[in-house]
């Protein structure tokens, strides 16, 4: 053998056979993906395999029974009206089993917190307003979750949710 003959390249394959195969790696790539029995689990391992950070502490939302809503105005963290709120979640905390789901909301580009202009921080507000509220008129502090704020109206959404025995142990 020359030194000629090492320095040619090997017979080369079509194009089209390299992104066949790629193509059907990366469909059953998906395919495992949605076939994934433990989402948790894999969406777990996903963030590590891409750097990202892990959060173990991460509770599943509850299952939601009811729901009551609190106004405002445009720009304010003030409830307009909250008195049938505590009769609202009084009624509804009876079972040890439930507890209630603050949820902040604003609407809109108007409708921000007038120091920073956030509505992020508004919707914040509105939920952390009438948790307080709520505590005020005798609703325990540990009954109660402030989720993540949403948008598309101008309120503060107060959900009963199941969250199960406060006295049983997890496996």
């Amino acid at each position: 053998m020359s030194d000629d003959a090492l320095l040619d390249p090997p017979p080369a394959r079509p194009l089209w056979l390299w992104t066949l195969a790629d193509l059907a790696l990366l469909l059953v790539g998906f395919f495992v993906l949605v076939q994934a029995t433990d989402r948790q689990a894999l969406a777990k391992g996903l963030r590590e395999g891409f750097g990202g950070a892990v959060v173990d502490s991460v509770k599943p939302d509850p299952i939601p029974l009811a729901a009551a809503a609190v106004a405002f105005a445009p720009g304010s963290a003030v409830p307009q009206s909250p008195a049938a709120l505590a009769e609202f979640a009084t009624v509804n905390l009876h079972d040890p089993r439930a507890s209630l789901r603050v949820s902040g909301g604003t609407m809109g580009q108007s409708d921000v917190d007038p120091a920073t202009g956030s509505a992020d921080l508004l919707a914040a507000d509105r939920a952390r307003a009438v948790a307080a509220y709520l505590i005020n008129h005798g609703i325990a502090a540990d009954r109660l979750i402030i989720a993540a704020a949403g948008t598309g109206r101008r309120n503060a959404l107060v959900t009963v949710s199941f969250t199960g025995d406060p006295n049983r142990t997890k496996p």
